[in-house]
């Protein structure tokens, strides 16, 4: 390989990164919003008596 060729390989490889990070989002993810807690909530003075070693 040539040198020119490896420098425009490099450029094409980071400027693909760089235009996936910084580009528009091509995500389809649906708008879920919000969700319900509905675990337990931590509780430090009992969490050492349930776990001991």
């Amino acid at each position: 390989m040539s040198v020119p060729k490896v420098v425009v390989d490099v450029v094409d490889y980071f400027s693909g990164a760089f235009g996936r990070i910084f580009g528009l989002r091509d995500d389809q993810y649906p708008e879920s919003g919000v969700q319900p807690f509905s675990g337990d909530v931590y509780d430090r003075k009992h969490a050492k008596k349930d776990f001991e070693r």
